[in-house]
């Protein structure tokens, strides 16, 4: 089952994406059932992650994800965006600071939110269009 999901902040605008039950199913669940959400945005190299309300263990965890991955970070009960490479690459590739639950992932060009700042607002919502 895939959902449609809009991720919006001031510097991206809104970016289509979509939740993919199938690897993680119990994860990408909770996350469409605690929509809409919004934070603030943190850095890490090339990845957004901010925390939101919802508590998850490891499921199908992995370290190495791909460009536009949408994933679940357990220990700091974040939701997380990678769009390139993060302080734990070895290479082009992301990596995620501890293993994460990947459920998704973004529909439009990922580097778009390189222009996004530390601290500003993020909005995730199901896409009703």
């Amino acid at each position: 089952m895939k959902t449609k999901i809009k991720i919006h902040t001031s510097s991206s605008g809104w970016v289509r994406a979509e939740i993919d039950a199938e690897k993680n199913p119990a994860t990408a669940n909770k996350i469409i059932n605690s929509l809409p959400i919004s934070g603030s945005t943190q850095l890490w190299g090339d990845e957004i992650y901010f925390s939101i309300p919802v508590k998850m263990d490891e499921e199908n965890a992995q370290v190495e994800v791909d460009v536009g991955d949408l994933a679940y970070w357990p220990p700091g009960t974040s939701f997380c965006i990678f769009f390139g490479k993060t302080p734990s690459s070895r290479g082009e590739q992301p990596a995620a600071a501890s293993a994460v639950n990947v459920f998704g992932n973004v529909l439009d060009d990922p580097t778009v939110f390189q222009a996004v700042k530390n601290g500003e607002k993020i909005t995730i919502e199901l896409d009703q269009d």
